[in-house]
């Protein structure tokens, strides 16, 4: 079986799992309460920005933790350390932005968004031993940490690609169609200008 089709699978397991449903709707009443409509709800989602602000937070964090596995190779443990602790912190917002985007969502999409959360969860409590670890010299196990982190790390945006892309998630389909309907119009209107015919001239 090709890896993409089960992968699919996976998803399509997650979207159905209504056992999630409870434990879903619980952690959204919660988060409705930590976080009420508002400025603060408007940044968090991105709204100032034109478009979601979890993807780009998320992209610090996964760089500094793959950039400590890099320093990692390279033998610098001071380094791989504060990049680990850089991960930990920039997290944290990334993860409050994430959260409530999935806040208004429902069905499929709000399972698959907690298990994308668990992971990610799972993944910050990994990278956060690991400086503990690497911070008492036990640079092994640190190592061995982060590598977990990171195969978490990597199961978690998988799923959140799947929001993204094929649940839409964060995603503004109106947006394309009305550039589609512009484009077309520009379009028809450039056609109908290069068909005019020509003025008639004066022969006399």
């Amino acid at each position: 079986m090709q890896s993409g089709r089960w992968l699919e699978m996976v998803a399509q397991r997650v979207e159905r799992a209504s056992v999630l449903d409870r434990l879903a709707a619980g952690a959204q009443g919660l988060g409705r309460k930590a976080v009420p409509d508002g400025r603060a709800k408007e940044v968090l989602q991105g709204t100032p920005l034109g478009h979601p602000l979890h993807p780009a937070l998320v992209a610090v964090p996964i760089g500094a933790w793959a950039s400590a596995t890099l320093f990692d190779l390279l033998g610098d443990d001071a380094g791989a350390r504060r990049l680990t602790a850089i991960g930990c912190m920039t997290a944290l917002p990334a993860a409050l932005a994430g959260g409530t985007d999935w806040l208004s969502t429902d069905g499929e999409q709000r399972r698959v968004g907690l298990v994308h959360a668990m992971f990610n969860d799972a993944a910050l409590t990994c990278y956060a031993l690991s400086w503990r670890a690497r911070r008492r010299g036990a640079r092994r196990r640190g190592l061995v940490l982060s590598l977990a982190g990171g195969g978490l790390l990597g199961a978690g945006g998988w799923l959140g690609g799947h929001l993204a892309y094929s649940l839409g998630v964060g995603v503004d389909t109106t947006t394309f169609l009305d550039r589609r309907a512009r484009n077309d119009a520009r379009h028809a209107d450039g056609d109908a200008n290069t068909s005019e015919p020509a003025a008639p001239t004066d022969a006399g």
